[in-house]
């Protein structure tokens, strides 16, 4: 992969690419939409990704390629950027922008060549794996001194404030610290978290595209997080809490009353289960019960379905015909849902079969075929060496 994109920056920048890092993309195994509610989550890297080579130029200018995609750019040095439509680059834009912003300047033009096999807008954070990758080979490459932390919040400020997404930070989070086979339990509030092994024995995590996309920005996501601020707001009434996720099930039932809209209620109710949930879930991996975290999972599509109403059609028949295979334990949503990806606890041996009958039934049921890959748990971002041609 690095040779052949070693070729197409030569051919496009006419230089050698001085320096090349990855960074994966992420699934979250469960605890979906807490991230924002200062609760726990359990996300894991993948060995999918993104590759960036750079090299500085001496035409002034950020030069900006995707061998994803044909639109390309470039934009004058100066001291601040701002989002310009849609495109893919914003991402890395908005991360130079933002260490601009914190008293580096960029003296020199810069060529970044970017590589993915991410499926774009399928809920594997191909963004915060394009903002990690840059704000981590920028502080390499021109030793900024910044350590992971202040890079994973950084990023979260550009999908934030410069991109327009009020995510949390748990998809920056889980592509800087991921380590292979291992999951991260992730406090968003603290940003304490433990690693927890996650030896999945005679089963592979599936991952299926719903070959659905969203646009986080244009969707309801958004509204989901001001639904919960809601329900904060009321519960602060009677009690000292900053975040829903301070509540477990037993305290939330005490005071639920305060939260008169049905609505805001069934998001709330939701993200404190969901909560309670990450915390079982990583009881039953650390004691290898992988049908208790397969249960665990099933719960978890089930509240986001029916509470926090941003699975859809296309993500529920993909759960649906999982309950229906024997050889799948547990199987959910992963992201933020509106389209994208679910995950699947498939038994090895089964790939192909299990690939088959899905997407007949998928077809059948939405009109057009899934996506059925396998990815290992991998690590989080790094440095690669530069191949010499």
């Amino acid at each position: 992969m690095k040779n052949q994109l070693t070729e197409v920056f030569n051919q496009h920048y006419q230089q050698d690419p001085a320096a090349a890092y990855f960074a994966p993309g992420r699934v979250n195994l469960i605890g979906e939409h807490i991230d924002y509610n200062g609760g726990l989550v359990m996300p894991c890297a993948i060995t999918a990704g993104t590759w960036l080579l750079l090299a500085p130029n001496n035409e002034g200018m950020i030069r900006f390629k995707s061998v994803n995609f044909k639109d390309e750019s470039s934009f004058p040095l100066q001291n601040s950027y701002e989002k310009t439509g849609g495109e893919w680059y914003n991402y890395p834009l908005g991360i130079i922008n933002e260490l601009q912003d914190q008293d580096w300047k960029l003296t020199t033009g810069l060529d970044l060549l970017y590589y993915g096999n991410i499926p774009i807008g399928s809920g594997l954070s191909s963004s915060a794996s394009i903002e990690v990758l840059t704000a981590y080979a920028l502080n390499d490459y021109y030793q900024l001194g910044h350590d992971k932390l202040e890079l994973v919040k950084l990023s979260k400020k550009v999908e934030n404030e410069f991109i327009g997404v009020n995510s949390g930070i748990m998809d920056q989070f889980a592509i800087a610290f991921g380590e292979a086979n291992k999951a991260l339990v992730l406090n968003c509030d603290t940003l304490k978290y433990k690693v927890v092994d996650c030896q999945l024995g005679d089963y592979i995590l599936a991952i299926i595209n719903t070959n659905k996309t969203r646009e986080l920005s244009e969707s309801k996501y958004n509204e989901r997080v001001a639904e919960c601020q809601e329900a904060l707001k009321a519960l602060q009434q009677e009690i000292n809490i900053n975040y829903l996720c301070e509540l477990n099930a037993e305290k939330f039932a005490l005071h639920s009353h305060l939260i008169a809209n049905d609505t805001v209620l069934k998001r709330a109710t939701h993200v404190v289960r969901e909560n309670d949930r990450v915390h079982s879930a990583a009881k039953a991996l650390n004691a290898g019960e992988l049908e208790e975290f397969g249960r665990l999972m099933y719960a978890s599509h089930q509240s986001l379905k029916e509470l926090y109403e941003v699975t859809g059609k296309e993500l529920d028949a993909v759960v649906d015909f999982c309950k229906t295979y024997e050889h799948v334990i547990g199987a959910r949503m992963t992201g933020a849902g509106f389209g994208g990806c679910a995950i699947a606890l498939l038994k090895k041996g089964y790939e192909e079969d299990f690939a088959k009958h899905l997407t007949e039934d998928y077809v059948t049921k939405i009109g057009y075929p899934a996506a059925i890959y396998v990815h290992a748990i991998g690590d989080g971002v790094k440095t690669l060496a530069v191949p010499v041609n």
